[in-house]
């Protein structure tokens, strides 16, 4: 297989969450051909279940040969590696990081262990931001249209850029 464009947004907001996402981000240049390159780091308002910590968040993006499942177990078996428990967590929950597999090239996929493109990219901030700081002319593979025209649909506010 030939190396397809990924994009994985990075969530922590337990412990000390930059350092997280930092080695997180240090794991995934293991799974991509050089260094996947790294947006800004945002710290954003937990948006579903209010009663937990603020979040980091950023996007990597790079090349890679694994398939889409392929790379989705290796996304899950870092997240276990920096020490997520998923099968001890509240679901939308604090955790120590999540990994999500957001555009696997232009792929369409819904299957029951992956939808792709990641069910609301359009509708988060704390994602869509970050998106588009590595790729402002990023189009949704599901309609065409870019990804930066999407920004002042959010309705969300609360994203702060982490400067360093």
């Amino acid at each position: 297989m030939r190396p397809t464009r990924v994009f994985v947004g990075l969530g922590s907001n337990l412990g000390n969450r930059r350092a997280t996402v930092l080695a997180a981000w240090r794991e995934l240049q293991e799974l991509f051909f050089g260094a996947p390159e790294l947006s800004p780091i945002y710290e954003s308002e937990p948006q579903y279940d209010r009663e937990q910590p603020r979040f980091l968040n950023a996007v990597a993006a790079g090349r890679t040969r694994l398939g889409p499942f392929e790379l989705l177990d290796e996304l899950l078996a870092i997240e276990r590696r920096l020490g997520r428990q998923r099968d001890q967590e509240r679901p939308k929950g604090p955790r120590s990081i999540d990994l999500d597999l957001l555009l696997y090239r232009d792929w369409l996929v819904c299957h029951p262990r992956l939808v792709l493109p990641h069910p609301g990219i359009t509708e988060r901030l704390f994602v869509l931001q970050p998106l588009i700081d590595l790729d402002p002319e990023l189009t949704d593979p599901q309609c065409g249209r870019v990804y930066a025209r999407y920004l002042s649909e959010t309705g969300e506010k609360g994203i702060y850029p982490i400067n360093g």
